[in-house]
């Protein structure tokens, strides 16, 4: 999906461009699709980012510890991103989304909601990710001991 709203965004750029300086009329609908194209990637973007958990992270004091305490720290770090999620992105971005439905965007005669609706679609795929991670991080909380005893 991110894919095709990267190649989406390119196409109406690049039709905003030849728009403007060959034919000298700009468009305004493909400017404020490609801007909130933007904001849906960027969205989803982070949301995926999140899952795949390569986000940015400052992890100097978090490598010093041993790797069950380091699995813990993780944890607790996933269970705090998470929260904010639910809080702020599911439970604010879905009440701001349907605050919105009813303003129209002038260029594009869509509801504002469908914009807003991003931020809770991203959140509950964070809230998706974290459970899937959180899964994964367990099992490799319980498989420590048996691989520090091979060793």
């Amino acid at each position: 999906m991110l894919i095709a709203i990267v190649g989406s965004m390119t196409l109406l750029v690049t039709y905003q461009v030849v728009a403007r300086y060959v034919f000298n009329s700009p468009s305004a609908i493909s400017e404020v699709l490609s801007r909130y194209l933007f904001i849906w990637l960027i969205l989803l973007g982070s949301a995926y980012v999140f899952g795949l958990r390569e986000h940015m992270a400052i992890t100097f004091v978090k490598d010093k510890f041993a790797p069950k305490i380091r699995t813990c720290v993780e944890m607790f770090i996933e269970l705090v991103t998470v929260t904010f999620a639910i809080f702020i992105m599911v439970m604010g971005g879905y009440s701001s989304s349907v605050r919105q439905m009813m303003q129209l965007d002038s260029a594009l005669q869509i509801p504002m909601g469908a914009i807003y609706a991003a931020i809770p679609i991203c959140g509950a795929l964070m809230i998706f990710y974290f459970v899937y991670n959180e899964i994964k991080l367990i099992n490799e909380l319980l498989s420590e001991p048996a691989e520090q005893t091979k060793g």
